[in-house]
Parts: structure tokens; C-alpha cells; sequence
């Protein structure tokens, strides 16, 4: 999965790492080995770049360049809210930060978590965690900034000098009409079973996305064809489909904007 949203430390190198293709970069921290193995193991598989830590202590060494901490609350040493409040200090807001537990945690454990999670737990529960925090901060971004991130300007712009107003909204309605096309597609392999049309569906979509300049799109596509068939949902799908609607927005406030000029 890949993430992108506010510009803030955290996001710019987010967005960044989706650009590049990089899948997102989680730590976990637990001083059960059977349950790092495993959670390594799954992460690996589902398509993250995984790193482990048998301590709290551990883990403050090993926050460079990583965007999920996932920490086990039950650990000798530093845990719980203390850790939490730890890895803030060292990171600010440049991670995520989710508690795990095989128990229900009291609130005061929480402090300073942006999540939580029972153990055992699913990949599609860690992705629909992610997704909704994802949602959140999308939610809270300011207009511009969530347009930024939906629309890249530059590519908008080099359209526009080089076709007709009239030209550029059919491009963009061509494009749109195509990707939900083949979201729907996706969404009928998945209901199949096959994963293989599944990524050739995403690859296509991710490879016109580059032409447009539809951003989030293009992030989504990149998560989908790198995924395997058990981490798609209806909510990642529903995700994909209101990221074609922000699009056709943006895009429509700037021909209403070039059309008042």
C-alpha cells in the first residue's frame, strides 16, 4: 500500500516514495519473536518493505526512513503510551504510529497512538486501518492541498497550452470513463479469483495516469498492481472510484477558472 496526503514532513516524503514506486515501510515492534517472524512474513508478502525490533529501545535506533511503526503493547522495558510519546519525540509527526496487543488496551495505553489493533489481526484489517487514517487526514487537508495532490498542475497545464478547452475536458472525460471501466473490471476479477487481471487492470490504469497528471490515482493504481488478490476490498474499491470523482472535480474548477479569465 501507498500512501499520499498533507504536505507535512511526513507526507512530502510519502508522496515522494509513491512517485518512485516505493512500497510504504513499516517497523515492528514486539519482543515476541513467533510474532515478528510472522507479522514480517505476512507484511513482506502483501507487498511492504518490512524491518523488525525485539524492544522499544530497539526500535527508537531504527525510525529512519520508515512511515509505520506497529508496537506491541505488552513488552518489557518501553512500552505503551511511554514509547509512543518517545517515538514522537524522535519523529514528530513523520510516522504512524499503531498500538497492537493480543488483549483489549485501556485508554491511558493509547496515548499517543494514532491507532490500534488486536492481535491476531488480518492484512486487510491493517489496510482498512490505513485506509481510514489515510481518509482522515484527507479530510482535514485544506482544498489546495488536497488538489495538489490529486491533479499535478504542471502536466495540467502543458495540456492545456498544447489543445482546445473543448479537446482537454474530453480528454479528461476519456480517461475517466476508462478507469472506472476497468475498476469495474477489477472488481469482477476479484469476485473471480483472479489476481493476474486484477494487476493487468491496475497496470493500464497507472499507465495512462502518467499522461493526465491524476496523481492519487496513480498512487492507488501503483498499490493495486502490486497487491495481491486477498488486499483488495470493497473499501479500497470504493477508495479508487471516489479518487476518479476528486479528479473530475479539480478538473472541472479549472476550466470554470479559465473560463471566468
Amino acid at each position: 500500500m501507498y500512501r499520499l496526503r498533507r504536505f507535512t514532513g511526513r507526507d512530502c516524503r510519502l508522496w515522494y516514495s509513491c512517485r518512485m514506486s516505493e512500497p510504504l515501510r513499516i517497523l515492528v515492534v514486539d519482543d515476541d519473536s513467533v510474532s515478528r517472524e510472522v507479522l514480517e512474513m505476512l507484511l513482506a508478502h502483501t507487498g511492504y518493505a518490512v524491518e523488525t525490533a525485539e524492544s522499544g529501545e530497539a526500535a527508537l535506533t531504527m525510525l529512519s526512513q520508515k512511515d509505520v511503526v506497529l508496537a506491541d503493547l505488552q513488552m518489557p522495558g518501553l512500552r505503551g503510551s511511554a514509547l509512543a510519546e518517545a517515538l514522537r519525540t524522535v519523529c514528530g509527526g513523520s510516522v504512524w504510529v499503531i498500538a497492537m496487543s493480543g488483549s483489549e488496551a485501556a485508554a491511558g495505553d493509547l496515548a499517543g497512538y494514532d491507532g490500534f489493533l488486536r492481535k491476531p489481526f488480518t492484512m486487510d484489517q491493517l489496510q482498512d486501518k490505513l485506509r481510514r487514517m489515510l481518509e482522515k487526514e484527507s479530510a482535514d487537508a485544506p482544498q489546495d492541498q488536497a488538489a495538489a495532490l490529486t491533479l499535478d498542475e504542471r502536466t495540467y497545464e502543458r495540456l492545456s497550452a498544447s489543445m482546445s478547452a473543448e479537446r482537454l475536458a474530453t480528454l479528461y472525460e476519456m480517461f475517466l470513463g476508462d478507469t472506472r471501466r476497468r475498476i469495474a473490471e477489477i472488481r469482477d476479477a476479484v469476485e473471480q479469483g483472479d489476481a493476474e487481471e486484477c494487476q493487468r487492470q491496475a497496470h493500464a490504469i497507472k499507465g495512462s495516469c502518467g499522461m493526465v497528471g491524476a496523481l492519487e490515482v496513480q498512487m492507488i493504481a501503483t498499490s493495486f498492481e502490486n497487491n495481491k488478490l486477498y488486499a483488495y476490498s470493497r473499501e479500497s474499491l470504493e477508495t479508487f472510484l471516489k479518487a476518479c470523482d476528486r479528479l473530475e472535480a479539480v478538473v472541472a474548477q479549472h476550466r470554470s477558472r479559465s473560463v471566468r479569465q
